[in-house]
């Protein structure tokens, strides 16, 4: 059962991941014109932080959806399945729409499914809360970068 489990939310994770690569282009015109905070991360940064965090996704909702009472991994799948959709829409409003207000609106409210998703995870599997942790945490960051991107760039 458990690799039935693994296939589907690697599955339902790697669409999120994909549609947020496929909508993200910081090699655009717009994007680098745009002014950025000196503590943004280089452009490669962010490959190399998603990607584990991807899969600290994927380990924790195995964790969750295995573990618990019922009613437990059904909130935590319906989490889980708002938040990847809010994961994969913020680079198409960032990057593609040119967005940074609107992408920063969208965020917040990615930031309040991390809570929620966290909460879901440790009533579930105490270990799937934990690893939510870092994902939540790089989400702040970005909300951070995104905040102050909006700020340096009142007319984008």
């Amino acid at each position: 059962m458990k690799g039935k489990l693994l296939l589907k939310i690697a599955l339902g994770v790697t669409a999120a991941a994909v549609a947020g690569t496929l909508a993200t282009d910081a090699r655009s015109a717009w994007y680098r014109r745009l002014a950025k905070p000196s503590w943004q991360p280089p452009p490669q940064a962010f490959g190399l932080v998603w990607t584990p965090l991807y899969g600290l996704i994927t380990y924790a909702g195995v964790r969750a959806l295995s573990n618990g009472r019922e009613e437990d991994r059904r909130a935590f799948r319906g989490a889980l399945a708002a938040n990847l959709l809010l994961n994969a829409a913020w680079p198409a409003l960032f990057f593609r729409a040119h967005a940074p207000r609107a992408a920063l609106a969208e965020i917040a409210v990615l930031n309040a499914s991390n809570a929620l998703l966290v909460r879901r995870g440790w009533t579930a599997d105490r270990r799937a809360g934990l690893l939510l942790l870092p994902y939540a945490g790089w989400t702040l960051f970005a909300t951070a970068l995104n905040a102050a991107i909006a700020r340096k760039n009142p007319g984008a």
